[in-house]
Formats: structure tokens, C-alpha cells, sequence
């Protein structure tokens, strides 16, 4: 039986997850704490969390010198762990990208932006939590529902706090999945805006 599979029980047929692992050696703790690290963020399709990682290691582990050692393993691999705000993912390096298209089936989802999406993607990442109303402000129209919903479809924004104005509408924020597409550990790393003088 194997280490990952080793259990405690706890009585009527229940078992206990033996996240401590006291009883091995602080080196081989270690590794099975990285390897279990690394197969929770292998099998997710979406970034895991500090709590959810925390959850299969020991309670004095530290989950950023987990990942560090990890990180350190794939140096020279085609991916790598990449953070996306407090959470990771497994992501494959940017150099691959063209060898991926060529090769890969990637299915329906086009993440492909026309121009006005791109600009309102951009609205709500620099702006959030904005409302329709303060979109309408920024672009000096109303900002049509259905291309909110695409950038809500493709998983880029959702709904944030109801805006302070009249009848408190919905604000959007951008998501987590935005922050992964576009490479980005936090909405800090955005570039800085030039704003054109009038």
C-alpha cells in the first residue's frame, strides 16, 4: 500500500485522511506533501486555493515552500505552477503555445475578443466594481447585454456589489479565470493606463 493510500481508521468504517504523515521521516513527509500538492493542482481545471491545498498537507506545512520546491522540479518542463491570486494552477509555458494549436484539439471555446469586447473587458478590470451605468459613462452609449453575457459565458466577469446608485444594479467584477487568461497573479499586475491628455 502506498503512502498517498495510507489511512487511519476511525471507527465504524470511516477512515481519517492522515494529513500529518508522523510517521515518516521529515524528508519523505515532505515529498508526499509535494507530490500530494501536486496531484490536487494536476487534476483541477481551475486554480486551488490556499485553504483547499492546505487541507492534504500537514498543519505546520507551508504551502508556498511546497510550491517553491515544486516550481524548482519543473524548471526546464514544458509547464509550470503559475499563480493566480491566491491561488494556483497548473498552466503550460507560453513558449509551447504555438506547438499546443498546431497539435491539440482546444474545442469550442474561442476566448477571441472583438474590439468592443476587449474594451469593456478592459472597463471592468480597471474600473470595478462599475455598473452598466458606468460603463455607459465611460463609452457614451449603453453597453449591449448579450456582450456582457459572452464575457460572463467565457467566464471573464460575473456579478460583483450592488452599485451605491438608484435602485443598487448589479456591478461586474472580473474573475479569477480572467486573471489566469491573461497571465496575471492580481489585478495589481494590470499595466499601467496612459490616459490621453484633452
Amino acid at each position: 500500500m502506498s503512502v498517498a493510500a495510507k489511512r487511519k481508521p476511525a471507527g465504524e468504517g470511516d477512515t481519517v485522511f492522515d494529513r500529518e504523515l508522523d510517521d515518516l521521516p521529515e524528508d519523505l513527509r515532505w515529498r508526499e506533501w509535494m507530490g500530494r500538492i501536486e496531484a490536487v493542482l494536476f487534476a483541477s481545471g481551475s486554480p486551488v486555493g490556499r485553504e483547499d491545498l492546505a487541507r492534504v498537507v500537514g498543519q505546520g506545512a507551508s504551502i508556498d515552500s511546497l510550491i517553491d520546491d515544486i516550481q524548482a522540479e519543473l524548471s526546464g518542463r514544458p509547464y509550470e505552477i503559475a499563480r493566480v491570486s491566491d491561488a494556483w494552477m497548473f498552466r503550460t509555458r507560453t513558449r509551447f503555445a504555438d506547438a499546443i494549436k498546431a497539435a491539440a484539439d482546444l474545442g469550442d471555446r474561442s476566448l477571441d475578443f472583438t474590439e468592443i469586447e476587449m474594451a469593456v473587458l478592459c472597463a471592468v478590470a480597471y474600473h470595478q466594481p462599475i455598473d452598466r451605468a458606468g460603463l455607459a459613462d465611460i463609452f457614451g452609449k449603453e453597453v449591449n447585454r448579450d456582450l456582457l453575457a459572452r464575457l460572463r459565458f467565457k467566464n471573464l466577469i460575473a456579478s460583483g456589489p450592488r452599485s451605491p446608485r438608484p435602485g443598487a444594479p448589479h456591478t461586474f467584477v472580473t474573475t479569477a479565470e480572467f486573471l489566469a487568461t491573461f497571465d496575471l497573479q492580481t489585478l495589481r499586475d494590470l499595466p499601467e493606463l496612459e490616459l490621453a491628455d484633452d
